[in-house]
């Protein structure tokens, strides 16, 4: 016994200590904290939020984002089977990797005390928020005060809030397992420290309602009002006092130039306004978003096979009929509630990470691919991609009617700009029956990209690395297993161009 006490105890001794790895976690978390700190300081999106707050939205968002940080990882350096699993597999092929699992507990130790300090200067921060939404509360900006009337009670707004009341219930939770996380109360009781840890549960469960409140609200109009800017659609007559905090110069990121017409209009006004608008500002809260966020609608789609599909299609359309295209969305009846579990990120979001990609959908596998062209359709300036590659095989024209729509206004969206290179679609039909339905000025885009039989996999992939020297190119797929074995084979394949393909698989589960 008195052995085994020596050997635990000189294992415990020798073990190794903090060293870089947790300077650079702690460097990490710095640099978050000024990455968050410049944006809520300097972001066009946040000026007339950050005029009303000044820097205790930019310290409480810093250091929120510091905090999402570590709660998200916390719970990971405890999850036993995880590690055992590191530990005992290849996955972790190094030795001095595997040695690094050994300090996750001083991992846990530390983001416990990170989340506790940040926490401390979170709350401060946001008790400075909640007097200035009081004190420089203006009737020009009503859906971006918090406050109801200016000098608000403080603490009303505290407690009658729902990121208020949560928070408040957050700093008790996290004192109660912090304290009861010190020596001296593991050594002495070790249930209480126990039972008061698994408050956790409690403690998410808090943290996600918590940034829901949807208070802090940056703007969305930016280039229709230009922050700081004057709108003279709007009169000068207005005698509302304005708060001291407005009253200082605007931004240089307000961009449009004062007009000639307005060359001889009153000296307070050149002064006092840089820029002018055509519209007043609008303000939206920091929501969770799907992928399609800008749109008001999402699309579900389902394949028929079996006796549970066929009837779920009956109950959404019980006139069906083989020649039917779309679903009418607009009926005067009721339709049975549909839920859906997600989203979930999958494989191809990397698609638009790549400056060049090739997706490969095979029959309902172009679902997921669908997502990425309705956000190319929206804007596809803002993302890496430059040059898509799209091939689609069915076995049956129908199946091409789901999305010959959206592959039509995407095409014709790219010519319009002078961008026809962009995306090249290929359109496989296996079997013929029916083809000419597909035919016709409606569809016209599409009947030179349609092909009869299977892709000719090699010669594809030669000419693309052909066209796309030196490049990396991002691969792809979903579709059935034969489709993704032999696009992974060609991924891996060495080519003469010096082009990379990388594969990604995308799977229904």
């Amino acid at each position: 016994m008195s052995r085994s006490y020596v050997f635990l105890a000189c294992a415990y001794h020798n073990s190794p200590g903090p060293g870089l790895e947790l300077l650079a976690w702690f460097a990490l978390n710095m640099w978050l904290f000024l990455r968050t700190f410049l944006l809520y300081y300097h972001g066009p999106q946040y000026y007339y939020l950050h005029r009303m707050l000044g820097l205790g939205l930019c310290i409480s968002r810093a250091s929120a984002s510091v905090l999402n940080l570590n709660c998200s990882v916390i719970l990971l350096p405890m999850c036993r089977i995880l590690l055992a699993f590191l530990r005992g597999s290849q996955k972790v092929a190094s030795r001095k990797m595997r040695r690094l699992l050994d300090k996750s507990k001083t991992f846990h130790v530390m983001c416990g005390v990170t989340i506790c300090i940040f926490s401390v200067v979170h709350v401060a921060a946001h008790l400075v928020n909640v007097l200035n939404f009081s004190q420089n509360y203006t009737e020009d900006f009503l859906s971006l005060n918090a406050a109801n009337y200016r000098d608000e009670d403080p603490r009303k707004l505290l407690f009658t809030t729902v990121p208020g009341l949560t928070g408040v219930l957050l700093v008790l939770v996290l004192f109660l397992m912090f304290t009861a996380s010190t020596y001296a109360i593991r050594a002495s009781n070790y249930n209480i420290f126990w039972y008061t840890h698994n408050l956790f549960f409690v403690f998410y469960l808090l943290l996600i309602i918590h940034v829901s409140g949807g208070v802090l609200k940056y703007q969305i109009n930016i280039q229709q009002h230009p922050p700081g800017c004057f709108n003279p659609n709007k009169t000068l007559q207005e005698t509302i006092p304005e708060p001291k905090v407005f009253e200082e110069s605007f931004p240089e990121y307000a961009t449009q130039p004062f007009p000639e017409g307005l060359a001889e209009t009153d000296s307070f006004v050149q002064t006092k306004f840089e820029r002018i608008c055509t519209e007043e500002p609008k303000f939206q809260s920091h929501y969770p978003e799907c992928p399609t966020d800008t749109k008001a609608t999402f699309g579900v789609h389902i394949k028929i096979v079996g006796d549970w599909t066929e009837r779920f299609r009956d109950l959404l359309l019980p006139h069906w009929s083989q020649d039917t295209e779309i679903l009418p969305i607009f009926h005067q009846r009721h339709y049975p509630k549909l839920f859906v579990d997600g989203p979930f990120g999958s494989p191809s979001e990397e698609s638009l990470n790549y400056e060049v990609s090739l997706c490969v959908a095979g029959g309902i596998g172009v679902t997921p691919f669908a997502s990425v062209l309705n956000t190319l359709l929206d804007d596809w300036k803002c993302y890496k991609l430059r040059r898509l590659y799209f091939i689609w095989v069915c076995r049956d024209i129908q199946a091409f009617c789901w999305f010959a729509n959206l592959l039509c206004v995407l095409h014709n969206k790219l010519w319009q700009e002078n961008r026809p290179d962009f995306i090249n679609i290929q359109l496989y039909l296996s079997q013929t029956d029916g083809i000419q339905k597909i035919i016709g000025e409606k569809y016209q885009a599409l009947n030179s990209r349609l092909l009869i039989g299977r892709p000719r996999w090699k010669l594809l992939f030669d000419e693309i690395a052909k066209c796309n020297r030196q490049k990396t190119v991002g691969v792809f797929c979903c579709g059935p297993k034969e489709i993704s074995k032999t696009l992974h084979k060609l991924s891996n394949r060495h080519n003469s161009y010096g082009t990379r393909f990388e594969y990604n698989k995308e799977s229904f589960s």
